[in-house]
């Protein structure tokens, strides 16, 4: 029997060590990572702020709520022509949506005929969301948890447009505007509702009213729009207004590392 002590391999160090990060001890640095990559990639592609698109993944360019994706479509390529002739530094106002099929695909492809940048904030999911092919590159991200997506959405966005969706779309809005509700955005921001008839059928905001779950004035938190130039209308007067004159807006990402406290978000 050797009396020479057995030689093992030098283990990596942890930030290399692949088994660590994928354990349920590194989670903090990997919900960090969600952090700071993505901001990282903003600072170098100088995004200041973003008009965030949601709606349904299953809306079709050909499909029965067509209309939709169209109007998703003329929107974002309206916001984008529009904010990238905007004399500044930093690119404004750039078209953020959840990076996967339906209205998110219109929105950033509007962008992307626009000739403008625009941002995928995709998420991993059972069945597979692919990011779609109109989001660049160097602005495509892939996220594991909901709630830094979510972040994301919020702190860089200065107005939501929200299309009809499902249960994501729903989630998504509700956070928006509980933020708005309860002032916890150190910013003002803009949430259209567009399709007022779909959202009329869906949400019964008037019964929430009526029950005492919400208050009179919370219907002033939102506006209902239906077509692209109503829309883009309201976007550019409102943003004007309250991010153009006077400049209101924050520090630009490069030179500011947001907090979240008491959120801007």
């Amino acid at each position: 029997m050797s009396d020479q002590p057995p030689i093992y391999g030098r283990r990596p160090v942890a930030y290399k060590n692949e088994g660590f990060l994928d354990s349920s001890g590194a989670r903090p640095i990997r919900i960090l990572s969600e952090y700071l990559e993505p901001l990282d990639h903003f600072r170098r592609e100088k995004i200041r702020d973003t008009i965030v698109f949601f709606g349904s993944a299953r809306i079709k360019e050909d499909g029965p709520m067509g209309i939709y994706y169209q109007g998703a479509r003329e929107l974002a390529r309206l916001v984008t022509k529009w904010s990238d002739a905007l004399p500044n530094a930093t690119e404004r106002f750039v078209v953020c949506t959840g990076g996967g099929p339906g209205i998110m695909e219109a929105a950033n492809r509007g962008a992307f005929d626009a000739g403008g940048k625009t941002i995928g904030l995709n998420i991993g999911l059972p069945f597979e969301q692919h990011p779609n092919p109109y989001i660049t590159p160097e602005l495509s991200f892939e996220f594991h948890y909901f709630f830094m997506r979510k972040f994301w959405f919020a702190y860089m966005a200065k107005a939501l447009v929200v299309f009809p969706g499902g249960f994501g779309t729903l989630d998504e809005m509700a956070e928006i505007l509980t933020l708005v509700q309860t002032e916890k955005l150190e910013k003002k921001m803009l949430v259209l509702l567009y399709g007022s008839a779909y959202w009329k059928e869906v949400i019964n905001f008037d019964a929430l009213v009526k029950h005492g779950m919400i208050s009179p004035s919370d219907l002033d938190l939102f506006q209902y729009v239906d077509d692209p130039d109503t829309a883009f209308g309201s976007l550019r007067n409102w943003l004007t207004e309250h991010y153009l004159k006077p400049e209101t807006t924050l520090s630009p990402p490069e030179t500011e590392t947001p907090a979240i406290a008491k959120s801007r978000v």
